[in-house]
């Protein structure tokens, strides 16, 4: 998540704002270490809305891990 918001240059309050959480929640999905931040399959669905309505797509896992990425602007 991190990645994704240094992507399109926003903080955590700005992430928070526009997904609807509270940045404490923010905080504990971008904490590192062994242990796995716990948050509802509805804050995670809220917080990926946000980010990809700004153009960030999810990678999948396919060898090299997860990853995040800007998705390429179609032009008309």
């Amino acid at each position: 998540m991190r990645a994704a918001r240094a992507l399109i240059g926003i903080s955590q309050a700005e992430l928070a704002r526009r997904a609807g959480v509270s940045v404490p929640t923010i905080k504990r999905c971008e904490s590192e270490g062994e242990n796995i931040p716990v948050v509802s399959s509805e804050t995670q669905r809220k917080i990926c809305s946000a980010l990809e309505a700004e153009g960030i797509e999810f990678i999948p896992e396919n060898g090299g891990g997860p990853g995040v990425r800007l998705a390429k602007k179609t032009t008309r």
